[in-house]
């Protein structure tokens, strides 16, 4: 058996490789070595990409996959060799406070993986991360493959942004951001019966998937244009629910100021120079929460691994081209230079 594996490596700001490295080993009794058979182009890992937050150079990166168990150390009860699952993002102990809270994501015992744009992933605490999914990657057909890939990240954090948002049916709720995240919001708000959804965006490949997921209405504007025309399209009040799902200032500020009084803004974009004013939120009792989705609390508590097994929804539809491991570099820049919504990298 190798001893080693092919692994996308970040290798400076702009470049990406495909390298021999290691491959990955169990190195603690509760852990599990997982074979990748879809992996995915994040849009943090675009941050990365284009020099705007740092990473280490000549490093491995990626965070999102699903694969079949290949090994698991001896403390590991709930699964096997062979099992189908999906990864979550953050690995977690899922035996503390935290964790039974359901915010597996903010785990004091976890972290977060950012080696699995790679053949094969270590899972720490295998038992409290990852989710077993029924059957065998080859009893699913390439689409519910990849909706299975989004509960791993984007589906999960779009759910997340609606959950904290607090979206109610008949709510009307605005969307910022027509990323992956973003569409999966406008799904996820949809699924929590918001009658009104808002999505901002002014890419028509996108738009056009937000409608298909339940979006009733398409923003452009940006700015304070965008603000005044929510607000004359909410009776001069605003939206009931705001997921922010960018983490830019200008998202940011956007959410705040088209938000009603009293409503909620569900963030889980990462943010980058966001300043929220203590007195402003206070004044208008406007609620704020968010932050990394606790995926697995949601694909397994809150039905999406069902939902999506079932065929129920198609978040998988975020994914608009396919790669193969040794064309990394492409599927970096098709996402960099927007020609693609999300890139999926099969194995």
């Amino acid at each position: 058996m190798s001893e080693t594996m092919k692994a996308a490596i970040f290798v400076k700001p702009g470049q990406m490789a495909v390298e021999e490295v290691p491959k990955a080993r169990l190195e603690q009794d509760d852990d599990a070595v997982v074979r990748v058979v879809r992996a995915c182009v994040c849009g943090s890992d675009l941050w990365y990409f284009r020099g705007l937050s740092p990473h280490p150079e000549h490093a491995q990166i990626g965070h999102e996959s699903i694969g079949v168990v290949e090994e698991v150390g001896s403390a590991v009860t709930s699964v096997k060799s062979g099992d189908f699952v999906v990864l979550p993002f953050p690995y977690s102990c899922g035996k503390c406070p935290v964790c039974k809270a359901g915010f597996e994501s903010v785990c004091p015992h976890g972290g977060y993986f950012g080696a699995s744009q790679a053949e094969y992933v270590r899972v720490p605490e295998a038992d409290g991360t990852v989710v077993k999914v029924p059957g065998s990657p080859e009893d699913y057909d390439d689409a519910t493959l990849a909706s299975l890939l989004t509960i791993a990240d984007v589906m999960s954090t779009g759910y997340h942004a609606a959950v904290s948002a607090e979206v109610k049916p008949g709510d009307t709720a605005v969307v910022m951001g027509d990323g992956a995240v973003g569409l999966c919001g406008v799904l996820s708000a949809h699924m929590l019966g918001a009658k009104r959804i808002i999505a901002m965006s002014r890419h028509e490949d996108r738009a056009a998937v937000a409608r298909e997921f339940g979006a009733t209405d398409i923003v452009a504007e940006r700015d304070q244009a965008a603000i005044d025309k929510v607000l004359e399209m909410t009776g001069g009040y605003g939206a009931d629910a705001v997921l922010e799902c960018v983490g830019s200032k200008q998202s940011f500020d956007t959410a705040i100021g088209l938000i009603r009084r009293g409503g909620v803004i569900g963030r889980v974009g990462l943010p980058h120079d966001v300043e929220i004013s203590a007195e402003g939120t206070f004044y208008g009792n406007i609620g704020i929460k968010g932050g990394p989705a606790p995926v697995r609390h949601y694909d397994l508590q809150s039905g999406l691994l069902d939902t999506v097994v079932k065929g129920e929804i198609n978040p998988g539809r975020v994914f608009t081209a396919e790669f193969d491991l040794d064309h990394i570099q492409e599927a970096y820049e098709a996402m960099d230079q927007r020609k693609v919504i999300k890139s999926l990298i099969r194995f």
